[in-house]
């Protein structure tokens, strides 16, 4: 072995641990972030626009951990973009233990009002940029015996009106890592996703709907689209910290064995029941139905 073998060896074994995280700008992905960097680990957080950087320096420097978060430009729907932060992060770290799926986009609307290409824009987002950095991460993830840990939502398990582009985008990433979860294990590379139910964070708020100008487009789905916007403002009363939420990420990084499923409350854990035990889809339906009369 050579001598430079031997120092990489070495560097490798006894670096701090390295997690890179998307969509770290705000909510769940900023509190995941400074929760992982509080915990040790040499934080890589990521984001498309590295100028919205602000929030999460400002929350590592009072947390006393700026030392250990690097922010990097990673656009997730662009694939030069993730290789260029991977080999990035390889070069300066020499590994990588950990990827946190974060990244994420809302969208509101019904499919004859959105249309296709929204839905496609959606997905591009919410699943095919998990796809893309799972599959340029797991290369490392292999090497390291890590783990990806991938944030769904309720709304992969138990689909919501009017936001049909969202969950079919999170029901997919659902079905991708329950499929790799089994392939990766032989590999020893643990597969989770999280799903938190409401969380207060700028997630929803970023979507800038103009409701007004939503219902006066929504021609006859008018009176069930009001009837779920004021339903959704009720639900986001009792939201979630981005802290809270973050905090079973955090844990499935360091836990033995990690589920492959995790809820981030007791209500998302009641949320995600409903679907999960019912067989024929009659009490979804129920429950769903009743939020747009």
């Amino acid at each position: 072995m050579t001598r430079h073998a031997v120092h990489a060896r070495k560097t490798h074994m006894t670096s701090p641990k390295t997690v890179l995280i998307t969509g770290t700008s705000s909510g769940i992905g900023l509190a995941t972030a400074i929760g992982t960097a509080r915990a040790g680990w040499t934080t890589i957080a990521t984001m498309r626009d590295t100028g919205k950087a602000d929030a999460l320096l400002k929350a590592a420097a009072e947390a006393d951990v700026a030392d250990r978060i690097r922010v990097k430009r990673l656009d997730v729907t662009d694939p030069a973009s993730v290789t260029a932060c991977l080999d990035e992060v390889i070069a300066q770290h020499g590994r990588l233990d950990a990827l946190v799926n974060n990244a994420g986009s809302a969208k509101t609307g019904t499919i004859e009002l959105l249309g296709v290409e929204e839905v496609r824009a959606a997905m591009e987002v919410n699943f095919f940029g998990v796809v893309e950095v799972t599959r340029a991460a797991l290369p490392h993830l292999r090497s390291a015996q890590g783990r990806v840990i991938t944030v769904s939502s309720v709304g992969g398990v138990l689909g919501q009106p009017f936001n049909e582009a969202y969950c079919a985008a999170k029901f997919a990433v659902e079905g991708f890592m329950e499929s790799l979860a089994p392939v990766a294990a032989t590999l020893g590379v643990d597969v989770t996703v999280v799903e938190p139910g409401p969380v207060a964070s700028e997630f929803v708020a970023n979507q800038n709907l103009d409701i007004p100008a939503l219902l006066d487009a929504a021609g006859p789905y008018a009176p069930a689209l009001k009837a779920y916007l004021g339903l959704r403002r009720n639900v986001f009363e009792g939201a979630q910290t981005p802290a809270e939420a973050a905090a079973p990420i955090i844990d499935a990084l360091t836990a033995d064995r990690p589920p492959f499923r995790i809820q981030t409350s007791q209500r998302a854990r009641d949320f995600v029941a409903t679907t999960l035990a019912d067989l024929d889809g009659s009490a979804v339906q129920t429950l769903t139905g009743a939020w747009v009369r």
